[in-house]
């Protein structure tokens, strides 16, 4: 690795602003990826996902990834192939959502989705539907149909980037009405009845109030919107009022 061939390759992913801009200074490519308490897998996919949406690798890349424990040296060593699974494909679907999405933030919720799908609580299947975006808009198009769990915590503290407040939102899946979301990640409230309505949204025959939810909040304000159904546990993204992405379980807990 300390070939100049293999320097021009090597990528460091790193939680401190400053130590990136100083292996920037050293011509070294660096990115900045969120501080929280990951796993070693999802550390390094979190960071593929940052790659990814900075155009340091693209499709069909692979990738040896080195990681371990914070502070310790590494321990684990991961090898890669971008677009290979599942989960390189959404993440590269997440990022061409547009620029004023966050790649890393959609791409959790949409893992996270999935899991709610596949999981439900307690065994029992559930829905629910999760807004990026435009926040402001779609707190005005909506109400408070419960006690919002979020409000009164720091923004910190309420970050779905962190796994601990996604466990959160999994359990707070069970309430009737929508999560909303801000594009960099801050949970602003759950149990909200979205409350925006567009005749001219059409969504197919066989999904439910929570579809025509989601459709309906998207074409009259600039989020995305994530829809659990309880039914089949398939997840939808929709934006502008349409479906852009589909995923289907291959097995459900009973």
């Amino acid at each position: 690795f300390r070939g100049r061939p293999a320097r021009k390759k090597l990528v460091y992913a790193v939680t401190m602003p400053k130590l990136a801009e100083e292996h920037l200074a050293k011509k070294v490519r660096a990115l900045v990826i969120p501080a929280y308490d990951y796993s070693r897998t999802e550390r390094v996919k979190v960071a593929l996902v940052s790659a990814l949406s900075q155009g340091a690798f693209k499709e069909g890349d692979l990738v040896l990834c080195m990681t371990g424990k914070v502070g310790r040296a590494p321990d684990t060593l991961m090898q890669m192939r971008i677009g290979g699974s599942l989960d390189d494909r959404l993440a590269i679907e997440g990022v061409k959502l547009g620029e004023e999405f966050n790649s890393q933030v959609v791409d959790a919720l949409i893992q996270l989705a999935l899991q709610i799908g596949q999981e439900g609580f307690e065994g029992h299947p559930i829905g629910t539907i999760i807004t990026i975006g435009d926040h402001t808009s779609v707190l005005e198009k909506s109400r408070q149909l419960t006690i919002n769990p979020f409000q009164g915590l720091s923004e910190s503290e309420r970050n779905v980037l962190d796994p601990k407040i996604r466990d959160a939102i999994k359990n707070f899946s069970v309430l009737d009405g929508a999560f909303v979301i801000r594009e960099d990640g801050v949970v602003l409230s759950a149990g909200r009845y979205l409350s925006s309505n567009d005749d001219t949204v059409k969504i197919p025959l066989g999904l439910g109030a929570r579809h025509a939810a989601s459709a309906g909040i998207t074409s009259t304000t600039h989020c995305i919107a994530l829809t659990v159904s309880q039914t089949s546990g398939a997840v939808r993204l929709f934006k502008g009022g349409n479906i852009v992405l589909e995923l289907h379980q291959t097995a459900r807990r009973t």
